[in-house]
């Protein structure tokens, strides 16, 4: 097998190249190093590694060429910088996701795999089914949700067997560190790492459904390897463990240091999610509890 992975340089990505690489796959990366929030990219060089945004059509469509599976990982995925600079975010997100698309339309892809995100679900009531409608709050999850049709549309115009992901809250090995709009849980271990109160935003209490990025990279293989009925192509699946915690539990989890700092503007109050279409599909199932991993980071 043959995959491609963009994004492949970076925390889930990575994850997912390694075990591609592990089950025996030819795996070619495309990332630009966009992010500025990991201290380090994590090239693989048993991978085939290119340096080129998902958006450049001339350099990145030969490498499509031969592929069998497309992991569409690659995104401007930080909600507040998406709301400072939402022209960007909806290049990123929207624009290379029909680049991505489109390089497999033509290299006859099996399948390609897109990432998308539970922030598609907004003030929607918990737990968060596939079948409640979007409720866009930023420009972030606007442009992911874009992804998600036109994952849709290729499949249905084009025949392009594509399967959409809304990952809840990912953590783990490799997640992003610096700045201030990192994940919660990379910035609160950083935080007690050098002896900083964990910096709370709003009251804490907002809760959200943290999914171990081993899970996610899992959902991925499963989704890429599986015999499914295609109807079920160009559709949505949850992948979260169903389970909730509050910020301020997780932050009791890894220090008694704390402070609040204001709210933000446009992030739901609570994420969980609904998971039973990804295990009835896919077989799908989270192995790995979020307190039982912090114990590991102490």
């Amino acid at each position: 097998m043959k995959s491609l992975v963009t994004g492949g340089a970076g925390f889930i990505g990575s994850n997912l190249v390694d075990k591609l690489l592990e089950l025996g796959h030819e795996v070619v990366v495309i990332d630009n190093e966009y992010s500025d929030v990991h201290d380090q990219f994590y090239w693989n060089d048993k991978a085939q590694n290119y340096k080129y945004d998902i958006r450049d059509y001339e350099n990145t469509r030969p490498l499509y060429d031969g592929v069998d599976f497309v992991f569409h990982i690659a995104a401007e995925a930080r909600i507040q910088p998406a709301i400072e600079n939402p022209i960007q975010a909806v290049s990123i997100n929207s624009v290379g996701t029909c680049t991505v698309l489109q390089c497999a339309r033509e290299a006859g892809v099996k399948r390609v795999m897109y990432s998308s995100t539970s922030s598609a679900y907004g003030m929607n009531e918990s737990p968060n089914v596939e079948t409640q409608p979007d409720d866009c709050l930023n420009p972030y999850s606007v442009s992911k949700v874009n992804g998600e049709k036109l994952c849709r549309m290729y499949t249905s115009l084009y025949g392009l067997p594509t399967i959409c992901f809304r990952y809840f809250n990912v953590y783990g090995e490799r997640q992003p560190l610096r700045g201030q709009y990192a994940p919660m849980v990379g910035i609160f271990l950083r935080q007690r790492s050098v002896g900083e109160p964990l910096t709370i935003v709003g009251d804490g209490n907002q809760r959200r459904d943290f999914t171990h990025v081993s899970d996610v990279v899992m959902a991925n293989v499963l989704a890429a390897t599986s015999s499914i009925d295609s109807k079920f192509f160009g559709e949505v699946f949850n992948v979260g463990t169903g389970t909730n915690y509050s910020v301020n539990q997780i932050a009791g989890m890894i220090s008694k240091n704390k402070i609040n700092l204001p709210p933000r503007p446009g992030e739901a109050r609570v994420t969980l999610a609904n998971n039973q279409k990804i295990q009835k599909v896919f077989g799908w199932k989270p192995t790995v509890k979020i307190e039982d991993w912090i114990q590991t980071q102490l």
